[in-house]
C-alpha cells in the first residue's frame, strides 16, 4: 500500500508575516514613539518647529550624545561605568583651571584627555585585574572623583580668565552651524565607524556577547574590556571640556546629571535597530528622544518635577514595548 501525501514541505528561508511584523516592531517601535512626539510637539507647541529651537535641541543634546557614545563602548563590552558623570566634571574643572593658570589651550585639553585615560585605566585595572564588578568599581571611583573635583577648586566655580578661543568651542558657530553640533556629529561618526566598521569594534561586541567564547577564540578579553572603559572616560572628558566652554565656567558638580541621562540614552537606544544591543545609531536616537522630551515639555511650561515624571513615564512605555518581546541584556 502506498500512502500519497501531498503536504508541501515548508519553504526554507521564509519568515512568516507575523514574525516579520514582530521583528519590525522590535526594531522601530521606539523610533516611532520619537517621531510621534516630534509631530505632536510640532503641531501643538508654536515655537517647537522654529529653526532656532531645532538648533537649540541639537546643542542641548550634544554633550549627552558624546557621553552616550562613550558609554556605548562600555555597554557593548558589558561594562557599565557609573563614574562617567564625575569624569565629565573632572575635565570640566581641570581644563578651565589650567587655562586660568595661563596654560596653552592645546596643553590644557591634552591634560584633560590624559586625565580621562588615567581614570579609564584605573577603572579597567580594578575590573579586570582586581576582579571588582564594573558597577561597584566605577561607583567607588566616581565617589573619589566627586571629592577630587571639589578639592581642585575648594568647592568654588571657576569664572573669568578663559580665552575666547576656548569659549568658541562651546559657544561658537561655523558657517551658521553651532560648534557643539559639529563636535557631536563628529564624535558620533567616529564612534559609529569604530564600532561598526573596524575589527576592534567587532571584537568589543564579541567580548560583550560571549566572554567565554571570545576567550576560547584567542581574543585578549582583558585588553578589550580595559579599552572599552578607557574609551568611555575619553568621551566623557571631551564632553566635560566642551560643557565648560559652553557654560563659560568650570563647576565641580556640573557633570552629575550626565550619569543617569547617559545611561538612559544608551538603554533607550538598545530598544531600536538591533534590540538588546548597544549601537551608536541607537544612542544618538536615544539622546534625541530625551532632548525632544525635555525641550517640548519646557516650551509647554511644565514645572521641572512634572517634566521628570512625564519623561520617566514616556521612557518606561517606550522600553516596555520592546522588552516584552526582546531580552534587553545589560550585564
Amino acid at each position: 500500500m502506498t500512502i500519497d501525501t501531498d503536504i508541501p514541505a515548508p519553504a526554507r528561508g521564509t519568515a512568516s508575516p507575523t514574525k516579520g511584523r514582530g521583528d519590525w516592531l522590535q526594531r522601530y517601535s521606539t523610533l516611532g514613539v520619537l517621531v510621534l512626539m516630534f509631530l505632536g510637539f510640532s503641531l501643538f507647541v508654536d515655537r517647537f518647529l522654529t529653526p532656532l529651537n531645532l538648533s537649540n535641541i541639537f546643542q542641548q543634546i550634544a554633550i549627552l550624545t558624546i557621553v552616550g557614545c562613550g558609554l556605548t563602548f562600555g555597554f557593548a563590552a558589558k561594562e557599565i561605568d557609573l563614574s562617567v558623570g564625575y569624569t565629565v566634571g573632572l575635565s570640566g574643572i581641570l581644563v578651565p583651571l589650567l587655562l586660568t593658570l595661563d596654560w596653552p589651550l592645546a596643553a590644557a585639553i591634552g591634560a584633560g584627555l590624559l586625565a580621562g585615560i588615567v581614570v579609564g585605566l584605573i577603572n579597567g585595572l580594578l575590573v579586570t585585574k582586581v576582579g571588582i564588578p564594573s558597577l561597584i568599581a566605577t561607583l567607588a571611583t566616581g565617589s573619589i572623583l566627586f571629592g577630587v573635583n571639589f578639592l581642585l577648586t575648594g568647592g568654588r566655580a571657576i569664572y573669568g580668565g578663559l580665552p575666547q578661543s576656548y569659549l568658541d568651542l562651546g559657544q561658537g558657530n561655523v558657517f551658521g552651524i553651532p560648534t557643539l553640533a559639529i563636535f557631536m556629529l563628529g564624535s558620533a561618526l567616529v564612534a559609529w565607524f569604530v564600532m561598526d566598521r573596524t575589527v576592534f569594534g567587532r571584537y568589543i561586541y564579541a567580548v560583550g556577547g560571549n566572554r567565554k567564547a571570545a576567550e576560547l577564540s584567542g581574543l585578549p578579553i582583558t585588553f578589550y574590556r580595559m579599552a572599552a572603559l578607557v574609551i568611555v572616560s575619553l568621551f566623557a572628558v571631551v564632553a566635560g571640556a566642551l560643557l565648560a566652554a559652553r557654560l563659560g565656567s568650570g563647576q565641580p558638580n556640573v557633570g552629575e546629571r550626565y550619569l543617569l541621562d547617559g545611561l538612559a540614552t544608551v538603554f533607550i537606544g538598545m530598544t531600536m535597530f538591533r534590540p538588546g544591543t548597544a549601537t551608536v545609531a541607537g544612542t544618538f536616537c536615544g539622546a534625541l528622544f530625551i532632548g525632544v522630551i525635555n525641550n517640548g515639555l519646557n516650551l509647554v511650561g511644565l514645572d521641572t518635577y512634572v517634566q521628570n515624571i512625564v519623561k520617566g513615564v514616556i521612557i518606561l512605555v517606550a522600553v516596555a514595548i520592546v522588552s516584552r518581546t526582546t531580552k534587553l541584556s545589560i550585564l
